[in-house]
């Protein structure tokens, strides 16, 4: 016989609204609300049980807004977990300008995965020590925007081989291992937009699946690079020099466009340990380059096929923004100030 009340007391409508308020925190769970990283946990996905460390650090494209939304899509979405790290101040606040400070790079030692978007950092060596293992152990990168030229440090330091203009490791970090430093701005920078053109050949790749010429766009411009890339690189998407900053603006006519300029390729690199690992690198990807669909889906892709996970990209990988993104227009001096990273973890 059922003891159970045949009218069951409803629960309260404070709470039942108190819980569906605290429903997008359950996936913020960092250490510590001091902790001056950010930390995500994934939920069901074929990412689950993947750690994906995302480094922050750039006084123009705005990393500190566009890492923190691609970790949530690949923590709700996929199932990975994310730590995104930030160039933190004296005061605990994510800023940008301050080029020497990254903390929590330990995180790299458990990582399956590796995504920067760095610009000129000059980090401590037990800091650069943390990236130096692991390439050393041949870890999957996916590099955005300015990891071409991450790192400033000079000739001598320990960790000077890094550096964008090293002449012991040609071209440095950028060179060696995502496949080009930083050149130049091929496309005229704050005024000519760049529309991805599939790369002939390259569209049964994996990563660009669900994607077409046309749906990768971002108001930055193309990045000059050296034809042909080095080694083993790939090039998968071209980019189209636009004659404004609107996704349906023509191409402008000239060299700028014969021949276009890749702005995403794959390569391998070997590391210290023996071990090859996949690196994708994306001369597009700051944050408002995130706010167009087509380009959110070829980072994610990208990010599952570097740790192996290319069966798992369906046809159409769900990229849909996480709570509300609103990029600030890329630019310097224009990062919001008084930001900690645990104001980040709420949607």
């Amino acid at each position: 016989m059922s003891t159970r009340s045949p009218n069951p007391r409803p629960f309260p409508r404070r709470l039942v609204r108190a819980l569906a308020l605290a429903a997008p925190l359950l996936f913020a769970c960092p250490a510590q609300a001091s902790d001056p990283w950010l930390t995500l946990k994934g939920g069901d996905g074929p990412g689950h049980g993947k750690r994906i460390v995302l480094v922050s650090g750039d006084e123009e494209y705005r990393s500190e807004e566009g890492l923190p939304q691609l970790a949530k899509i690949l923590a709700r979405r996929h199932g990975f977990d994310c730590t995104v790290l930030f160039a933190i101040g004296e005061d605990g606040t994510i800023t940008p300008t301050r080029t020497d400070n990254i903390p929590g790079l330990d995180a790299l030692r458990s990582a399956d995965l590796m995504v920067i978007l760095a610009r000129f950092r000059d980090l401590p060596d037990d800091q650069m020590k943390a990236i130096a293992d692991y390439v050393a152990a041949g870890k999957p990168i996916v590099g955005l925007r300015t990891a071409t030229h991450a790192f400033n440090s000079k000739e001598g330091r320990t960790y000077g081989r890094f550096s964008w203009q090293s002449k012991a490791w040609d071209g440095g970090f950028g060179r060696q291992i995502l496949g080009e430093t930083w050149i130049a701005h091929h496309g005229d920078h704050g005024h000519e937009s760049t529309r991805g053109v599939i790369a002939p050949g390259a569209e049964n790749h994996p990563i660009l699946r669900g994607i077409k010429s046309g749906d990768v766009w971002g108001p930055t411009d193309v990045y000059r690079v050296r034809l042909p890339l080095p080694g083993d690189s790939t090039p998968l998407v071209l980019g189209q020099v636009l004659t404004g900053m609107k996704p349906e603006d023509p191409p402008v006519a000239g060299p700028k466009n014969d021949p276009m300029m890749p702005v995403a390729w794959v390569k391998f690199y070997a590391g210290e340990s023996g071990k090859s690992g996949r690196v994708f690198t994306t001369t597009m990807g700051a944050s408002q380059d995130l706010a167009t669909e087509g380009t959110r889906r070829l980072v994610v892709n990208a990010c599952f096929w570097a740790v192996g996970l290319e069966e798992a990209i369906p046809a159409r990988t769900d990229v849909t923004i996480v709570g509300e993104y609103h990029p600030t227009p890329f630019g310097f001096d224009k990062h919001t100030r008084g930001v900690k990273p645990e104001d980040l973890a709420r949607d």
